[in-house]
């Protein structure tokens, strides 16, 4: 596999849940800050490794309503799964925080849509177009990756599960600056209770050559 391929796990919900996936020592643990969402988490996130980075996902809301989320919960990245602007990417990135910018594709994408975000974020996200925000369980047609044209590294969300696996092999072995993976709807019993067992398989699979 591709050497320093990270993995964020999206849409916690339970302390004991958080805690189980935890365990299998993903790079980054989501949680969704949308009140309309089934995973809207409203709790308090237990204390997690250090190496865990704590993202909260926020669509369209107020630079205030992030910052008090980021404060609260001592977030160390914050993902926007809306339209936001330029300049409130900017201005959430003054709040010493990664910011990932989430843009939705479905048969085809123009990447040069991306380029005056290239400065106001760490990372990108695409995510499948469909009739949620996220979390729609289905991929998009991966090819349009192929003529990824930015510098700036993403990461690749999106219906991703265990039958994806040799797909995702076949990714990384492009020239194309492939972050990690996004985890979320393939591997739960149910909203925000994820299957500690499936991810764990999906991640030992994953390793193998």
């Amino acid at each position: 596999m591709k050497p320093g391929l990270e993995i964020k796990v999206c849409g916690m919900g339970s302390s004991e849940n958080i805690k189980g996936v935890a365990s299998l020592q993903p790079d980054y643990l989501g949680f969704i800050f949308v009140e309309a969402s089934r995973r809207n988490f409203t709790t308090t996130i237990p204390k997690l490794p250090t190496s865990i980075k704590k993202t909260g996902v926020f669509v369209n809301e107020s630079y205030d309503f992030v910052k008090e989320k980021v404060e609260q919960h001592q977030l160390d990245a914050v993902q926007l799964h809306g339209t936001e602007s330029v300049g409130i990417c900017r201005d959430i990135q003054e709040l010493n925080v990664e910011v990932i910018k989430v843009f939705s594709i479905k048969d085809s994408f123009d990447f040069s849509d991306l380029t005056s975000y290239e400065s106001v974020v760490d990372y990108f996200l695409f995510d499948t177009k469909g009739k949620l925000a996220g979390g729609n369980g289905v991929t998009f047609d991966w090819t349009v990756l192929h003529t990824y044209t930015s510098s700036v590294p993403f990461f690749l969300s999106g219906g991703i599960g265990l039958t994806e696996i040799e797909a995702v092999k076949e990714l990384v072995q492009l020239d194309i600056p492939l972050q990690g993976l996004d985890l979320n709807s393939k591997f739960e019993n149910a909203p925000a209770e994820k299957n500690i067992d499936k991810l764990r398989d999906f991640l030992t699979k994953l390793k193998e050559s």
